[in-house]
């Protein structure tokens, strides 16, 4: 079956954006067009499209007389987004412990055993998979389409740099300590309580990559 222009670029869209996430397309690198339509066996149409759809997610640039490029997020970027974030997954998560029910807590829970496996073993991608889909639950549970939405847009953006901040020093722990006080609250059903710490949670991934930012800064001047 031959797929429809629509589903085309979104298809293309879909590979584009797992390719930047993962490092193939490295942040500022060049989005070769011809190379990519060889690559992926499409014409240009489809992939400007997916493109177009990619740029107004902020993950890719495109520069008169140049063409597009895989965006980076600055310092600036971050700045800006984390307390926004904060916020919005705090409300998720105070939101989340008045909905939660017993079922969900148990699913909640065989998560936190995942994460701490991935943590005392330091598998950082597992774990930032598992704490993923942590993230993604408490949303879920939060019930709110609107948070969702907005959550799901400033994602895509810090999930070019989040899985950095896992590799500061002493940040997988530090990390997991505030997943397990997050999770302590909802299961209290204390709703103010499960929001702070989710803020403060977000709080310290920002502070994670200023200082890990602090030392490449360093290891460069050496």
């Amino acid at each position: 079956m031959r797929l429809v222009h629509n589903s085309l670029h979104e298809h293309v869209a879909a590979t584009l954006r797992e390719e930047i996430f993962d490092g193939t397309l490295a942040p500022g690198s060049f989005v070769d067009e011809v190379a990519l339509c060889e690559r992926l066996e499409i014409s240009r149409t489809p992939l400007r499209e997916a493109l177009k759809v990619l740029s107004a997610e902020g993950l890719v640039r495109h520069e008169p007389r140049r063409g597009c490029f895989v965006n980076e997020v600055t310092e600036q970027d971050l700045d800006e987004i984390f307390p926004v974030i904060a916020l919005l997954e705090g409300r998720c998560a105070f939101e989340a412990a008045c909905n939660a029910s017993d079922a969900d807590l148990a699913v909640l829970e065989t998560l936190h055993q995942k994460l701490q496996a991935h943590a005392a073993a330091k598998r950082i991608v597992d774990y930032y998979q598992t704490n993923f889909a942590i993230h993604e639950a408490i949303i879920t549970l939060a019930d709110n389409r609107w948070l969702a939405q907005v959550i799901a847009d400033l994602r895509k953006i810090l999930k070019l740099a989040r899985l950095q901040q896992l590799h500061a020093p002493g940040r997988l722990a530090q990390s997991l300590s505030e997943h397990l006080a997050v999770f302590a609250a909802l299961k209290a059903r204390d709703s103010e309580g499960a929001e702070a710490a989710m803020r403060t949670h977000l709080t310290r991934q920002r502070e994670a990559l200023r200082e890990l930012a602090r030392q490449q800064k360093s290891r460069r001047l050496v």
